[in-house]
């Protein structure tokens, strides 16, 4: 598989540092659980998508990776931040399947269907290392967590699975649990666990959207954007076409990511979704030479009064970054001020564009604590060298 990755350590396309404008707060971000996302929230490039993004709204291309990707970001909504398998969706149940002995998401371990018992009165194969197929590791997989509490997946998440085997299905909850677990904070190995269910189970949405979801947060936006294609036919909704379009950007072809934002103008995508989708197509302007229409696609989509605050505080501040990166230094401070006053909940970093473009220059605690120490091992005057 071609390494896809951006060079650049803030991550790529919905992370990137232009387009997912967060603070890095992580940690006091609310768990991530496949299944809990709001409808109306984009998936994958998840917006305060939870990804830690400390950027501007959408990558610009000199800042983008040779292939790179997210211009936004779960959550980038996840999404976003993003941010996916966190869908509180109508997916089937399988219902049908609760008394055949599959997987019943978490409290069925000790309960044996009829199933069960007939499978333990058949003769067993005599070698003891004998695996059923599907359940044993691959040498490049990480290996399955244990005690993991599964009712941590959503229920709708959890139906989905119940049409494993339930060998199987503990396996591929296992995995996914971690994956929503690490995709903050490791998003590599959140993609290995993602990766580890997909193997077992890829034709459920639910596990390709994980598969998705990670891959984007990690940088592998052309495994994401093939995940991303394998949904929307597989589910055939329209709410990934703004993803889909940034991991375009992001592996340098944003003609094509324009193209998928003409396709998702005659789709019914809700007003997040919308602007997840202008943020795209306004960083491939951009990335195409055309700074003034990405410009104008931003200011207009200001003045729409439908679009929510959070979405406004992200086009506010993707406008305020291309009048940055213009030398248009007052007009972008302004614009970065107008930003700040729509992000409630400061996902954004705005404060610390203001103040660089103020002069002001922030030492981190953690630095100041470290000269405080090497202080105070220094002899005084009066003490012997």
């Amino acid at each position: 598989m071609a390494d896809n990755r951006s060079n650049n350590p803030q991550g790529g396309a919905g992370r990137r540092d232009d387009r997912a404008p967060r603070r890095d707060d992580r940690g006091e971000r609310p768990e991530r659980g496949y299944g809990n996302r709001p409808s109306s929230e984009s998936r994958g490039y998840r917006r305060d998508d939870e990804r830690p993004a400390q950027g501007r709204g959408y990558p610009r291309d000199d800042e983008r990776p040779s292939s790179e990707s997210r211009g936004y970001r779960r959550d980038d909504e996840r999404p976003a931040q993003g941010r996916g398998y966190r869908r509180e969706d109508s997916r089937g149940t399988s219902d049908r399947r609760d008394d055949r002995g599959g997987y019943q998401g978490g409290d069925d371990r000790g309960a044996r269907g009829r199933d069960d018992r007939r499978r333990d009165e058949r003769p067993r194969r005599d070698e003891e290392d004998f695996v059923r197929p599907g359940l044993a590791a691959r040498e490049d997989e990480p290996e399955t967590p244990e005690g993991v509490d599964e009712k941590l997946l959503p229920f709708s998440v959890r139906a989905e699975l119940r049409g494993l085997p339930k060998d199987l299905g503990h396996i591929v909850a296992a995995h996914m649990v971690a994956a929503g677990e690490l995709i903050d904070e490791d998003p590599a190995l959140a993609y290995r666990h993602a990766e580890a269910a997909r193997r077992r189970a890829a034709r459920l949405p639910v596990v390709r959207e994980a598969t998705a979801e990670t891959a984007y947060a990690a940088g592998e936006f052309a495994v994401a954007l093939n995940e991303y294609r394998a949904l929307r036919r597989m589910t055939g909704g329209a709410e990934y076409l703004p993803v889909m379009a940034d991991c375009e950007r992001a592996l340098g072809r944003p003609e094509n990511a324009l193209k998928l934002a003409k396709e998702a103008a005659g789709q019914a995508l809700d007003a997040v979704q919308r602007t997840e989708m202008l943020l795209v197509e306004a960083g491939a302007r951009d990335d195409m030479g055309n700074r003034a229409e990405a410009l104008r696609l931003l200011k207009n989509a200001i003045g729409d009064k439908t679009i929510p605050k959070e979405s406004q505080a992200r086009l506010r501040y993707a406008y305020a970054d291309l009048l940055e990166s213009s030398e248009q230094k007052d007009a972008a401070r302004q614009w970065f001020v107008s930003a700040a006053k729509y992000d409630t909940e400061e996902l954004l970093d705005t404060q610390d564009r203001i103040n660089a473009l103020d002069g002001f220059v922030i030492e981190s605690v953690e630095d100041d604590d470290e000269d405080e120490d090497e202080d105070e091992e220094l002899p005084s005057e009066g003490d012997d060298a």
